[in-house]
Parts: structure tokens; sequence; C-alpha cells
């Protein structure tokens, strides 16, 4: 190649990257519009990662070594069975940085939300054939409420990660099918066993998607010997892990945790849902318009996006991929669906102005919507309020007096979401909360879970104190929040009727107290 030549290609692809940045910009400004106002209301981050967290430090403690099982939560603890990726990133970036548990969960999920919008705009860009169509498609991903939930929250410490690896991996499946270029095959492969590491749900949504597109573009021996060769290399990239979890644990530990939490399979209820509009939610908009954009390119014929949104939702019945496909259907629909319904070219309107429109009003309502979401302020599930807290100030205060004031063996019983974070900030034993708990089979979480639900709700020192003995739960002090507190992310209101029980009760001494905590022991504790 002449030097000429090399000088034009090198200056077509710099204009390229940079037309990519421009459509790009909207859904990346929007992210950090909305993480903002994340952070501003969120001193501690929403929802848990304290079990994370904790597994990040055993790992440290061990030398980097695979630990067996994570102590405190539960009597027993829980056997380490996750996919350990993240916990080993998070280790070290404790270890490189010092930062704290709270800071990284706070941090981390925003900053690999505004990354993973890269991959989801390329996605669309070659999917969609279409950078206008790839802008409006990263936006809605941007600003989704279902998508910013599980992914900017604390959990998103390890399920952004996944989000980014599998839409990454989507990506590379896309140029290896359509464009037949066997380069493909080894990102394809490192990305499918960092995601296996990473996230088993988002393994499923990577694996269904890779396939759908073999389907879609190359049906050939040459198609699917070398997604089984990306397929299994990933298995095989992972295997040093999963290998010595079952030596450890028995192939049991994954075939039951995959009984829980809904397991793979969203079903029937799950599709419902796609067309299961609330018209007075801002998410109306995201709810909508993927519905009539699936008419609509069914109208025309091109099943590929509604066969993948689908798919998607019947496997796994999570909004979060729904919404992630559907934002590919809106963008179709808006920027060509609209543009033939309202007949704009007999209206002189440049295609360009109705992008900048698209884009303008997405933006507008999306960021709105996110914000709203994001800090707190939107009505998300029965009422309750989006993105909870599951720890305060006071709840950090109180875990602090516990581990300076009792003894290491001591076993707690914890009301409310707080529990999540418990054992973590004070290296006690919780003896009741579902954490973990999945990798001991059904059986134990759904025990684990129930128990947890019923000992939140009680509203007395005898409901308390039967509700334990009944499933011969004998802890050393009872940990409760006071005013407003959540169970699994549900807003609870607890009066002065508890404390006041619990107060009176022979049975409980309190031990400390702030404005938002009261740490009783029992009393009977001390004479068995």
């Amino acid at each position: 190649m002449s030097e000429r030549n090399l000088a034009r290609l090198t200056s077509v692809r710099i204009q390229g990257f940079k037309r990519d940045l421009l459509w790009l910009a909207p859904a990346v400004l929007s992210t950090l519009c909305v993480f903002y106002f994340y952070l501003d209301s969120h001193p501690y981050p929403s929802f848990g990662s304290g079990l994370y967290m904790l597994i990040s430090e055993r790992i440290i403690e061990a030398g980097y070594a695979l630990p067996e099982t994570i102590p405190y939560y539960t009597d027993e603890g829980v056997p380490f069975a996750y996919p350990p990726l993240m916990f080993y990133v998070v280790a070290v970036i404790r270890d490189v940085t010092g930062l704290g548990p709270i800071a990284i969960s706070r941090y981390l999920p925003g900053v690999v939300t505004v990354a993973y919008l890269v991959p989801t705009y390329l996605l669309a860009r070659d999917l969609l054939a279409s950078r206008p169509q790839a802008a409006v498609a990263s936006l809605v991903v941007a600003v989704s409420p279902p998508v910013l939930r599980w992914h900017i929250s604390a959990g998103g410490v390890v399920r952004a990660p996944a989000f980014l690896l599998a839409v990454t991996g989507i990506y590379a499946g896309l140029r290896l099918y359509r464009d037949r270029d066997s380069r493909w095959v080894v990102p394809s492969l490192v990305l499918f066993g960092l995601t296996v590491l990473t996230h088993p749900m988002y393994t499923v949504f990577f694996a269904l998607s890779y396939f759908l597109l073999y389907l879609q573009f190359d049906r050939t021996r040459w198609g699917l010997t070398r997604g089984m060769v990306a397929g299994f290399g990933g298995i095989l990239l992972a295997a040093p892990w999963w290998t010595q979890v079952m030596a450890i644990h028995g192939v049991d530990v994954f075939t039951g945790a995959a009984g829980t939490h809904g397991g793979i399979g969203g079903g029937v209820p799950a599709l419902a849902e796609v067309t299961r509009i609330d018209f007075t939610s801002l998410e109306v908009v995201w709810q909508l318009l993927p519905v009539v954009g699936i008419v609509y390119l069914f109208r025309l014929g091109r099943y590929f996006l509604p066969v993948w949104l689908v798919a998607v939702t019947l496997a796994l019945g999570k909004p979060r991929f729904s919404v992630f496909v559907g934002a590919f259907v809106v963008a179709v629909f808006l920027l060509e669906g609209v543009w033939e319904w309202l007949n704009l070219d007999e209206w002189s309107v440049s295609r360009r102005r109705l992008v900048t429109v698209a884009l303008v009003g997405l933006a507008t309502v999306g960021v709105a919507g996110g914000a709203m979401y994001a800090s707190g302020a939107m009505n998300a599930h029965a009422g309750s309020p989006s993105q909870p807290q599951f720890i305060d100030r006071e709840d950090v205060a109180a875990m602090n007096w516990v581990e300076r004031n009792t003894a290491s063996d001591a076993t707690f019983v914890v009301q409310g979401d707080a529990a999540e974070w418990f054992p973590q900030q004070t290296r006690r034993t919780m003896l009741v909360g579902p954490w973990g708990v999945e990798w001991k089979g059904s059986d134990a979480y759904t025990r684990q879970l129930e128990l947890y639900e019923a000992v939140s709700e009680c509203n007395s020192a005898q409901c308390m104190s039967a509700t334990l003995a009944e499933e011969n739960v004998r802890p050393d002090y009872i940990y409760l929040p006071k005013g407003r507190f959540t169970v699994r992310g549900m807003e609870y209101q607890r009066t002065s009727q508890l404390a006041m029980s619990m107060h009176v009760s022979p049975e409980y001494q309190t031990v400390y107290e702030n404005e938002g905590v009261i740490v009783f022991e029992t009393m009977a504790g001390e004479g068995e």
C-alpha cells in the first residue's frame, strides 16, 4: 500500500472514530448525569454488596487462593462457589488503592455502567448499519431504569462488568458471523470465558445471543465450528475455577443454586411483562415503544430483533436484558417507522433533524426518569422507593460498636436489609439471612429467606422469640432498625411498638442504641 493510500485510510478511520464519538456522546453524557444524581443522593450504596466485599477480603487473607467458604453468613458460613473474577478484581483494587468496601460499592458500578455503552453502541451500529440508530439504542440502554437498577447499584460490582463482557462478546460474535472473520474467534472465546467467570445469568445471555447471531448470519459448518470453539474454549478457560469448586463442594453446589432466584427460564409470565404497559410511570416510554416496534418489524418481515427479544425474555425473565434488546427495536422504529408513518419526506424534513429531535427528546425524558430512579425518588416496586440504601450512618456506627464491644464468636439476628452488610462490617456471625445460601441448595435457601422475612416482619418481642424458637435459632444479640428500613428492598415503617416490647421483656436487655438502631442482648442465652 502506498503512503498516499495509507494516509487516506488513516484519515477515513480517524473521521469515522470522530463520528462515532459524536453519536455516542448523548448516551455517555446522559449516564454521567444519572450517575451524578445517584452519588449525590446516596452517601451509601443502594442494595447490598457486603457479601461481595467480604469475599474479596477473604481472597486477600488467603494470599489470592480460592477460599472454600465465606464465614459469618449463617452459623456455618456459605460455600464459595460464585464465579470469582470480579472478587479478585476488587481484591486487587483494595490492595493497591486502599479504598474501602463502601467507596468501591458506590463508584465502581457506575464507572463500568458508562464503559459498557461503548460496546453497546458498536453492536447497534454494526447490527443496524446506522450510527443514528446506534445512538438512540445506546441512549435508551443508558437511561432505562430496569438496566440501571442492578448495574449502577452495589450489586453492579459484579453485574455491570458481566454486562460489559457479555455485550462485548456479542459484538465479537456479530463480527465473526456477519463478516466471516476468523480473527474474532479468539476474542469471543476469551470474552465468553471471562463472562463464565463473572456471572451465570449474563453467561446465558451471551450464549443465547451468540447462537441467534449464528442462525441469522451464518448457518454453515464454518460458523458452527467456530462458534463451538469459542463456546467450549471459554468454558475450558474457566475450568481452573469450576473444577476446583466441584472438587471441594461437589456438582450439587451448582445444580442446587440453579433452582434459586427464579432459575433460568422466565417463561410466559416474563413475556407478559413486556406487553403490560403502566401508563402512570415514566417507564412507559421504554415499555410501549418496543411493543409497537415489534409490530412494525414483523410487518416488514424483519424477524431477528423480535425473535431476540422474545428469546431473551423467555430464557432469562429479567427486564434488564429485555430492555437492552428492546432498545434496538426502539431505535429502528423511531428512525424508520415514525419517518414512514408521518410521511416526513413530503414535509421536507431532513432525517438529521428527526434524529436530533429524537435524541433530544429521549435524552430529556430519559435523564429525568433515570435521575429520579437513581436518586430513589421514584416508586419502583409496590410503592417502595427505587434504589434503597441498605445501610446508613447510624447502621455503620452501630456495626462499629458491635465489632469493638462484642465477643468474636457472638451471634446475631439482624432485622431488615442492613443484615446483608452486617457480617462484612462487624466480622460477627449472622444466624438468619439468605445471602450466599443459594449454594447450599434451594431448601436451605428457602428456609433462610422465609425465616429472614418472618423475623423482619415481627413487631413484638413475643413474635421475635416465638419465630426464632420455632426454628431453634438462639442468637446472643438482636439488631433492630428504628423508623424506616427495607426488607428485600421493600420499605417498612417501624413504630416504637417493637422497641418498647423488647425493652420490657425479661428476655432482652438493651446494650446499644442510637437514632437509627437498637441492639439487644438475649438474656435467656446466658443460661443455656
